[in-house]
């Protein structure tokens, strides 16, 4: 199993760039852009940094995370 990290995806559809999501969740845009672009991958999330961006996009974790079925985990 492989978790894909579907900021990018969820910021799409919510259509929030990461300068908005920034201003939203008090990050540093580039630090937005680093997640939106998977530079810093899911696993090494904090569980604020999740609730934060859950709270400025409606969504839930599981909106962000999806586990893919195949390959190893």
């Amino acid at each position: 199993m492989n978790i894909q990290w579907r900021l990018s995806v969820v910021m799409f559809e919510k259509n929030m760039d990461y300068k908005k999501l920034a201003d939203a969740t008090g990050f540093n845009p580039v630090t937005v852009s680093r997640h939106k672009n998977m530079r810093v991958m899911p696993d090494r999330l904090e569980r604020e940094t999740l609730i934060k961006y859950c709270q400025a996009l409606g969504c839930t974790p599981g909106d962000l995370l999806h586990i893919e079925e195949g390959g190893a985990f």
